[in-house]
């Protein structure tokens, strides 16, 4: 293995380089992403209407489309500096393995015990329900991560915590779910008994697997109906998408500092906080003009909200109790096969990453979920992390794209982001090793049945 002499396998940062300002690319966006809709008046969601939803501090960072750099509170800063800065990885054995005169790059977040990128906006978000005084938040999780993580981030700060996990994953992914836990959240399946919305899917759909739309809407419903509590997201917001901009701003840093600049930037997306955070400050010089970029989303066939989806104003849930966003969407009624990359199956994409990728400034595919577990498997052996099967989209295309690189001489920079390991994911690694996963990719007519129930008003088409 060839090595070059100023680029290590693993670089760090010091952790006096960790950023003390979040990044918001609306702030450079020409074309601003769309408001949020009240779904009864269809007028921009005000901040006093999200107040009861969402914790204060947090409604103005959703609303704010001009601040370029929001300061991040020290007491934030001094629970990153648990685990970050994360490291920038060279794959170089990876690249001697492709034979490509393509460099390989990726940004590792699974240093940390939820195992993602996740905790990056958690801790945000529950040291905002803290300082407002709240006793609890409430929240959704796919695959487990997002619902680790926070449950995490509210044992720092003495918050309740309760998570409602879609009902496949909960089933899949026990060992998640038990360290949630561990970190003192309850955890429900949903769709739920528990709740008037998970009543109404239930008996409408008895023997749904969930999806995250359900999910949101069961923890939405107990936020709103509990004094003390606010609900919590994720991933899809812009306050998501600007706490994940630390994850950009590292990458970038690391770089610069190593004299690199990519040419490639590629990320999983499922409700965009990864990659929205990935390439943000990178997106904010393409958008001033000081360099060019290009990007890659890649999404899972089962659930293509970019590459299939409608560019319109829809639910963000299943139950249509949330405000109404416009974005990629496969429906808000659209349940996705119950496919092992459990963080990717939202029916919608992030605003801001849909305005971006509808002006052209990024482009998506999606990827089909044997093909994935492929470059899981290859990657582990190679790399010796085991990827999260979200993760490992990215993983794929990086590796198409150095493979094409080799066709073509061209010795490009990829950098892609490593969201997470997947250790709690090995029910989904035995069903590939077993051959029994398959690849579920809806058809024309399945999709048709989710875009049926998109609002319908003037414009919206």
């Amino acid at each position: 293995m060839k090595t070059e002499a100023n680029i290590p396998y693993k670089f760090y940062l010091e952790e006096s380089e960790l950023p003390t300002a979040w990044y918001n690319v609306r702030a450079d966006m020409k074309n601003k992403p769309a408001p949020l809709l009240n779904p009864g008046t269809l007028k921009p969601m005000t901040a006093k209407e999200l107040d009861g939803v969402f914790c204060d501090e947090l409604v103005q960072q959703e609303l704010d489309d001009t601040t370029a750099y929001i300061p991040i509170p020290d007491e934030i800063r001094e629970y990153y500096r648990m685990y970050r800065p994360s490291p920038l990885c060279r794959a170089y054995r990876l690249e001697e393995a492709l034979g490509t005169p393509a460099k390989i790059y990726y940004k590792f977040e699974g240093n940390n015990t939820s195992g993602s990128h996740k905790l990056n906006s958690a801790i945000a978000q529950a040291y905002y329900a803290k300082k407002q005084g709240l006793k609890g938040v409430t929240t959704e999780t796919g695959a487990g991560q997002w619902g680790t993580a926070l449950s995490m981030a509210c044992s720092y700060f003495g918050l309740d915590c309760k998570v409602y996990m879609v009902k496949v994953s909960y089933e899949q992914k026990p060992f998640r779910r038990e360290v949630m836990r561990t970190y003192g959240a309850s955890v429900t399946p949903s769709p739920s008994m528990t709740t008037n919305v998970g009543r109404k899917i239930l008996a409408e759909h008895p023997d749904t697997t969930g999806s995250l739309g359900c999910a949101i809407s069961e923890a939405v419903e107990v936020a709103t109906s509990t004094p003390g509590y606010r609900y919590v997201l994720g991933s899809v917001l812009n306050q998501v998408l600007l706490h994940q901009s630390v994850i950009g701003l590292e990458t970038k840093t690391a770089l610069d500092k190593l004299g690199v600049k990519p040419d490639i930037i590629i990320g999983c997306a499922g409700g965009g906080s990864n990659l929205g955070g990935l390439i943000s400050p990178f997106m904010g010089e393409k958008l001033r003009g000081e360099a060019d970029y290009r990007f890659i989303a890649v999404e899972p066939a089962s659930c293509p909200s970019f590459t299939r989806g409608k560019f319109v104003y829809d639910f963000c849930d299943t139950g249509m109790v949330c405000p109404l966003a416009k974005m990629y969407t496969l429906g808000s009624g659209f349940i996705p096969s119950p496919n092992h990359a459990g963080g990717l199956r939202y029916h919608g994409m992030s605003s801001i990453l849909s305005q971006l990728y509808h002006d052209g400034l990024m482009e998506a595919t999606s990827v089909e979920q044997t093909s994935v577990f492929e470059a899981a498997e290859q990657f582990a052996r190679i790399e010796g992390i085991l990827p999260a099967p979200e993760s490992s989209h990215a993983i794929r295309v990086a590796i198409d794209e150095a493979l094409k690189r080799k066709e073509t001489g061209e010795a490009k920079t990829i950098v892609f982001g490593l969201t997470g390991t997947g250790y709690f994911d090995m029910v989904a690694y035995e069903k590939f090793h077993d051959g029994k996963m398959t690849d579920c990719i809806p058809t024309d007519a399945d999709l048709q049945k989710g875009f049926d129930g998109i609002p319908h008003f003037p414009g919206n088409e």
